[in-house]
């Protein structure tokens, strides 16, 4: 750590407190708070921390590092508490978290927390913490441009990616199978006069989400710390928590536990998808089966928004909430393309008018008719592989290399025509 010429170290005024139920249980903590702070800090119990928030001494403060493992979790009320009374002091609050259950941090984080370090502490993190809290807020020093969504970090590309959404409207219809195999097929996509587009495919289901398992890659913590805050993403850390496959497709896969859909905002959305469109040529976001407060920002950025679903009731009802809620609200519903997963065949005179019937009764145009897979649809995802390494000749893999096909052309005529 580099010393912090900020503080005196032989000042008595204490600058920063730690709190903890036994900072001895965070050594790297306090080498770090010493190398940082020299002797200008102090050290606090949760039941000490609770009065002396409460004294005028504390207006000396400049933050506090609240240090918790996952024994402090059954005190995640009074924690937040903690929090509240910091802030109602000017406090700042850094959150040091070991060990720590993805849905407590969500409420420690919601409660106020300013910023948030893992523990063990990563190399330097916790000076760069402390360097963000003295960063004057953005709002502070331009008052005028208060109201405007928070500016993406300046990118050495500029690419303008084109945006696409896939999201079921039944469980079961496909939505994740088409999202992978549909952006391997893109990443593959070769041309005499230009190379393979760069394609990311950001999996959203933050609870559920199965793009980690189709393609066999692991589900890495940086996930969580890159959803926990947005707003410090560059390139650099969004690219960081990115996981490759096959030396083509870049993936940003689920959490590895279990979140609510409501820990990211339509800002960290919002964000993420600016810089992913930035960099890459082609972005597909596999989106969960609910609609959430973020799904509108998808919607109004995506040029295309898939919706897989089944020829049979459920389907239908949910296809009839979907529109009915996107027009009350007045959402572009022109974007969303109706994706018929396991279509009857073309010799199926019978099933081909059940599909007509349906688009008829719900006033859609279904313009995607994707056929059953069978048996090898199954077996590559549970291997970890798309449809085009292992079963190259399926009709499902041939129906969605047709659609990646149609796309990377009217993507480049737009290109061209621009």
């Amino acid at each position: 750590m580099t010393s912090n010429e900020d503080f005196d170290s032989t000042a008595t005024a204490i600058r920063a407190c730690t709190i903890s139920r036994d900072v001895q249980n965070f050594d790297l903590l306090i080498e770090d708070m010493e190398n940082i702070l020299g002797e200008s800090w102090g050290d606090l119990g949760f039941a000490d921390a609770a009065a002396f928030l409460a004294q005028p001494e504390a207006d000396d403060l400049e933050f506090v590092a609240l240090a918790i493992d996952s024994e402090d979790e059954a005190r995640t009320e009074m924690l937040g508490d903690l929090i509240g009374k910091a802030h109602a002091r000017g406090i700042r609050v850094i959150l040091i978290a070991d060990d720590v259950s993805p849905m407590a941090l969500h409420r420690l984080l919601r409660e106020g927390a300013d910023e948030f370090v893992p523990y063990p502490l990563p190399e330097n993190e916790l000076q760069a913490a402390i360097e963000r809290l003295r960063t004057p807020e953005p709002a502070a020093a331009a008052p005028q441009a208060a109201a405007q969504p928070p500016a993406a970090a300046p990118s050495a590309h500029d690419r303008q990616g084109v945006l696409l959404a896939v999201q079921p409207l039944a469980g079961g219809t496909g939505a994740t199978t088409l999202a992978v195999n549909l952006a391997w097929e893109l990443a593959s996509m070769e041309t005499k006069d230009a190379p393979s587009p760069r394609v990311c495919l950001l999996d959203f289901d933050l609870q559920y989400g199965t793009v980690a398992t189709y393609l066999d890659l692991p589900r890495r913590e940086a996930i969580f710390a890159l959803l926990s805050d947005t707003e410090s993403m560059d390139d650099d850390s969004f690219s960081q928590a990115l996981m490759t496959f096959e030396d083509k497709l870049q993936v940003l896969t689920a959490p590895s536990d279990l979140l609510p859909l409501d820990f990211i905002s339509p800002d960290d959305v919002t964000r993420i998808i600016e810089v992913a469109r930035r960099n890459y040529d082609y972005v597909i976001v596999d989106m969960p089966g609910t609609v959430v407060q973020w799904t509108e920002a998808v919607l109004q950025e995506a040029q295309l928004y898939f919706t897989t679903l089944e020829l049979d009731m459920r389907s239908a009802q949910n296809t009839l909430r979907l529109k009915r809620a996107l027009k009350s609200e007045d959402l572009p519903f022109d974007k969303l393309r109706f994706v018929l997963n396991r279509a009857p065949k073309f010799t199926d005179i019978t099933g081909k008018s059940r599909v007509k019937r349906l688009a008829d009764s719900l006033e859609i145009s279904i313009e995607i008719l994707l056929p059953d897979g069978g048996k090898p649809v199954t077996q590559c995802g549970d291997h970890g592989r798309p449809l085009a390494l292992d079963a190259v000749k399926n009709p499902l893999r041939k129906e969605i290399a047709k659609l990646a096909a149609s796309l990377h052309e009217l993507g480049r005529s737009d290109a061209r025509a621009a």
